[in-house]
This record gives structure tokens, sequence and C-alpha cells, in this order.
């Protein structure tokens, strides 16, 4: 498989314990290498990440990205080899709570790796994780491409823009002719067992289901690419092992990518919660629409055939079965009282098997 490239690896994970980060530690370790997480805080009570014991199975460091002389002392000290940088903020509405905050983490937190990266003698790849929301959204049918407009009129949205801003003008005049190959990802709307965040529909549905609660829903017409956790995880793997491939690496390098799901996938949050329903039954929603709200997109969707075509990447889930995942795991949780280390690794194995089965690359 593909992914051998990173047995026996050190990894650098910013962001390790959130939900994305959570999961890509999780799987780095499942495929034999060694990671270093390195995050401020763990954001979400309860925690995918404490609910593993990751920290038992991992190099866990607290730390802030916008400190640059704690951040180069883990470079310095551990030398990591790759690096998967996830650290932001990265809720929407907290970053218009807290837009200060939010610029300084998702803009000085990137260059802060950069200017590691910069030094770095070690690292041989690196993959900056930024959004989907990084594009000037105007709402069009049609995927973004990597060419598009970048922007935004949210906090959170414009600062991933920056970030993107940033990555690449330090490959171009800093990191590009040195041994570290490195690339930027965009995905968003990722969903699936042990995100806990706020203001998030999954999350927010699953706290009111599993206490008999009805769920409200406040934009039940906002359409999004839903896609369950592991596919833009195995979109950043994929890039990294290319990188990592001295003649794969010259079509990925400084280059940026999209990972979403497949078009069908792309739906509305009322059809996301109905499907959850089927999972869920005799549970209910009702929909209460605040028209004071922090304006959010109602239509965003990317178009990933630069993943395709550069790095024979592509999604591998049906919305039925993305859905079908994200449920199960939070009923075994709740119901079962499952180990989530157990739940969660077998639906990597289970996912890998669906890639395989499919003829994906990487799973071959």
């Amino acid at each position: 498989m593909m992914f051998d490239c990173f047995k026996n690896k050190t990894i650098l994970v910013t962001g390790h314990t959130g939900f994305k980060g959570s999961w890509l530690a999780l799987w780095l370790t499942e495929l034999g290498a060694k990671v270093i997480g390195y995050s401020i805080d763990i954001p979400t009570s309860p925690s995918h990440f404490e609910s593993l014991n990751l920290k038992d199975k991992i190099v866990d460091i607290r730390g802030d990205v916008c400190d640059l002389a704690n951040l180069k002392k883990a470079f310095s000290t551990h030398k990591p080899e790759i690096v998967f940088h996830l650290a932001a903020e990265a809720i929407v509405h907290t970053c218009y709570e807290t837009p200060k905050k939010a610029f300084e983490t998702n803009v000085m937190g990137t260059l802060n790796i950069l200017e590691c990266l910069k030094d770095t003698k070690t690292v041989k790849a690196a993959v900056l994780i930024t959004s989907d929301k990084c594009y000037e959204n105007v709402e069009w049918e049609y995927g973004y491409r990597e060419t598009d407009r970048l922007g935004g009129a949210d906090p959170y949205s414009a600062s991933k823009a920056c970030a993107e801003l940033v990555i690449s003008s330090y490959f171009r005049s800093f990191i590009k002719n040195t041994n570290c190959k490195l690339a930027s990802v965009r995905a968003g709307n990722v969903i699936g067992g042990g995100d806990w965040a706020a203001f998030r529909i999954v999350p927010d549905a699953i706290r009111s289901w599993s206490q008999n609660e009805e769920l409200i829903i406040r934009n039940p017409y906002a359409t999004r690419p839903w896609q369950l956790v592991l596919e833009p995880i195995s979109g950043y793997l994929t890039t990294a092992a290319y990188l990592l491939d001295e003649k794969k690496s010259l079509s990925v390098n400084g280059e940026s990518f999209n990972f979403g799901p497949q078009s069908e996938v792309i739906q509305p949050v009322s059809e996301l919660v109905e499907e959850m329903k089927n999972d869920w039954p005799g549970k209910k929603y009702k929909i209460v629409i605040n028209p004071d709200a922090k304006k959010e997109a109602n239509l965003l969707k990317l178009c990933c055939d630069k993943a395709l075509s550069r790095l024979n990447w592509r999604a591998v889930l049906s919305f039925k079965e993305t859905i079908l995942l994200t449920s199960t795991w939070y009923k075994d949780y709740y119901e079962k009282n499952s180990s989530t280390h157990e739940l969660s690794t077998s639906q990597i194995q289970a996912y890998q098997e669906f890639a395989r089965t499919r003829g994906v690359e990487w799973a071959q």
C-alpha cells in the first residue's frame, strides 16, 4: 500500500487533539509512524483524542502555534521528517466572536510553521491544511478550482485565504529550493464519529438525540459537501506520500489541492438530518431560523479534478455510506459503550477496504 512510506517515520501533527487531527494521528500510529502531537489544548469534552487515550501512544506536546520559540524547540528536539499542520481556529461562529484570535492562529500560526520549515534540515514533506472556505464564495453551482480567487467576508474564511497566500509566498521565496517538499490542501464539512464541537450539525444532533431531546436546525437549506473524516485525511496522506517520492513530487511540490466528496454527497442540511434519522428512529427535529444569525454561505462546492489528475485520488464513499458510518460510530458509543479506539480503528480498516475494492490507488 502507498501509505507504507509512513512506517517508522517521525511525523509532527499540529492540532492533534482536535477532531480531524486525532483521526489523522490515530491512522498514522496504525501505519507504524512515530507521531509527535503539538496542540494548545483539548478543544471539546468529550474528546475523541482523550477517549482514544492517544497521549499514551504518541509524544503529546502542549503548545501554541503562535509561540514561535516553543514551536522551534519542538522541531529541534524531535526532528520530524514529515509535518501535517492542522492547528487552527476552526469554527466559523467562534471566529466571529474572537476575530483577532482567529487571524493570529490561522495566519501567524501558519507563518510560524513555515518559519520552522524554512530553517529545518530534517523535514522532507509538509502538508499544510487550510479550508474549502478559503475561496471567495459567490455561491455558484460549479466547484471551485485551486486557481480560483481566494477571499472571504467572515473572519474564518478570510484568515484561511490569508494563510494560503502566506504559504505560497514562503514556498516561492524560501522553501522551493530546499529539501523540504510542501503542499497546501483544502477540504471542509467533515463529519464522523468523535466530533463533539459546538455549532456543527452532526454533534448538535447527537447531543440532542442521545438525551432524547429535539434537535434545533437553524439553517436547513445550506448545502454542503459532507464527507467522512477519513476521506480528506486519505487525501492528506496521499499528498505526503507523493511529496516523499522523488519523481512524483515534481507535480505536487508547491501546489494546492482540493479534497471533496462525490457530487451526490453534496446535500442540504435537511437531507443530512433526515438520513441520520434512519439510524436514530423516533428522534425529532424542528426548524428555527434566526434572522440575526451570523451569515454563512448556503452553497459551497469544490472541484477535485486536480487531485485526481496529479495524485490519482478520488473520494470513496456514497452519501448513505458516509452517514451510516457516522451514525454507527455514535450509536455504538452511546448505546453499547464501545471502546472508541476499537470503533475508530475498525472504521479506518473498513474505509481502507472500501477504497481497495473500488480500485483507489493508495489502498492497493
